[in-house]
């Protein structure tokens, strides 16, 4: 076997994992759930009328861009309260967390570790990327 076949069959098992088969429904949650979905076009509309008003040659007011500012700050905390979003996130969280792990763990073998022994370090988010090597 070759390695792109090992891949087809590491991807058809992560297609069977329990963190991708969640993913999975979370986005099919959010897709059919129409509330969410005028939100998120109302949030593209915000920003397109932004973008429209700063595009003229007259500097917009200050005022105005907080206008819109808070427009988009108020439908975008609305958006993210949604529980299908809410789950979405969750959802999307854990798959890239595996995938994460994945990536590291393919890295050391590149870098000569012992594909049988090696061990990805834990390591949480701190939010900070200057301190992490992780999300590539």
């Amino acid at each position: 076997m070759d390695i792109i076949e090992k891949t087809r069959e590491l991807g058809a098992l992560i297609q069977q994992d329990e963190r991708y088969l969640a993913f999975v429904e979370a986005r099919k949650n959010n897709e059919a759930d129409d509330e969410l979905n005028a939100l998120i076009t109302k949030l593209g509309e915000i920003q397109d009328e932004y973008g429209e008003a700063v595009a003229g040659d007259e500097e917009l007011p200050e005022s105005e861009k907080e206008k819109y500012d808070k427009r988009f700050r108020d439908v975008y905390t609305v958006v993210m309260q949604n529980e299908n979003m809410l789950a979405y996130q969750k959802a999307k969280a854990e798959i890239d967390a595996m995938m994460q792990y994945i990536m590291q763990l393919l890295s050391m073998c590149v870098n000569g570790a012992d594909p049988q022994t090696c061990e990805v370090p834990e390591q949480g988010c701190t939010g900070s990327c200057a301190t992490c090597g992780g999300c590539g």
